[in-house]
């Protein structure tokens, strides 16, 4: 049985040059890139190169990226690290109802040490509203984070003007861009951000290494001490196998973006128009157009996305849910229940995230496997039977 995978969201498979790209650095090119032999300086120079590429992928200087191990990390560092930086001006941050966790749980947790945070609404679409972030800033309000493209149904937020309104009241402005970064055109002016969160497995790179963006002359405290490793802001030696295969990724998400994201937009549309065809009871998530190109997004009536995902599954079908079952909880997405869905749509949702090896028929399998695994749940569901 062919394996299809539609969890890209999630995480995505290394390019096979990426790869290559890696692999002599693990062996022959060794070095410490703070060591000033040659070995050091031959690691020094790839990651410098690599950090050339990603900042020319979001229209930053070089001197602006700062490697990480992560995206979470990344955030936690934007986030934390320009509340640290700014407590002695003000305690109030202002940020969304569906940010990701690392966002979310970093933001909870200075709010337990004694910063106020103002989580805004979402409209059904899960559309920030500008105006509310400008009603919401005070003289006290020291940051401003809204997430670009949301990793759960997938709408995309009007950062650049929320960044207008920022600029104006001279607030640092943070966006976490892990889902569009290589997937759809960014650029850290036109959005008018000081600091940009981007992960290397999400564009077909390696886990474990991350890039926060940090417009010149931001202030940010460091998070970890010791070296004076990416200029005193992250302190560790530096993952030269992975930060050059992100420097790769992102280097071939730009050569092939613009043709890349036509062709999934296309596949998501098909998905979705066949969907709703082809099951009742059904709601795509995020906004119909504002969206990812990749992400589908939909709560089904009477059917528990637990059971969904594990019945594609054994189809040899890779997807999300709308839950956190399989992670060991039962809670309902977050993001979602800020959307307006009930606790019962959010359990009952799937999330299709696709990726540079789909195609036409993977989709075309979905159209033809989902709709029998719906029946079937329905049939044992005693929602659906109350209902009626």
């Amino acid at each position: 049985m062919k394996r299809i995978y539609l969890d890209h969201a999630a995480t995505t498979p290394a390019h096979p040059e990426v790869v290559t790209a890696m692999m002599p650095f693990f062996g022959e090119s060794f070095g410490n890139p703070s060591s000033i032999h040659s070995y050091g300086q031959e690691a020094k120079q790839a990651v410098e190169d690599a950090r050339d590429m990603v900042g020319k992928l979001i229209g930053a200087r070089s001197d602006e990226i700062v490697f990480t191990g992560g995206g979470s990390e990344a955030d936690n560092l934007a986030i934390k690290g320009v509340a640290f930086a700014g407590e002695k001006r003000g305690d109030h941050i202002i940020t969304t109802s569906i940010e990701h966790h690392a966002v979310e749980e970093a933001c909870k947790f200075l709010e337990k040490r004694g910063f106020t945070i103002t989580f805004l609404p979402v409209d059904r679409y899960g559309l920030v509203d500008p105006a509310d972030v400008k009603k919401a800033i005070t003289d006290r309000t020291i940051l401003i984070s809204v997430m670009h493209g949301s990793n759960e149904v997938g709408t995309i937020e009007p950062i650049g003007e929320i960044g207008e309104i920022a600029r104006e009241a001279e607030i640092p402005f943070h966006t976490d861009a892990v889902q569009t970064v290589g997937h759809v055109p960014v650029n850290v002016d036109e959005l008018n951000v000081d600091l940009l969160v981007m992960s290397a497995h999400k564009l077909y790179g390696p886990k474990g290494v991350g890039a926060l963006y940090v417009r010149k002359g931001t202030r940010l405290v460091s998070l970890v001490h010791g070296g004076g490793q990416e200029k005193k802001r992250r302190a560790g030696t530096e993952n030269v196998p992975s930060i050059v295969g992100f420097g790769k990724a992102v280097e071939l998400a730009g050569a092939g973006m613009d043709g890349e994201a036509g062709r999934l937009s296309d596949l998501r549309d098909r998905l979705i128009k066949g969907l709703e065809e082809r099951i009742d009871h059904i709601r795509l998530n995020g906004h119909p157009t504002k969206r990812l190109p990749n992400n589908v997004n939909v709560s089904i009536d009477y059917a528990e996305g637990e059971s969904m995902l594990l019945n594609l599954d054994l189809e040899g079908i890779c997807v999300s849910t709308g839950s956190a079952c399989s992670s060991g909880s039962l809670e309902a997405s977050h993001a979602l229940l800020a959307l307006g869905l009930s606790h019962e749509q959010a359990h009952g949702s799937l999330r299709f995230s696709l990726g540079r090896e789909n195609t036409g028929e993977d989709v075309d399998r979905v159209l033809e496997v989902l709709p029998g695994i719906v029946r079937r749940l329905r049939a044992m569901s005693p929602l659906l039977k109350s209902s009626g």
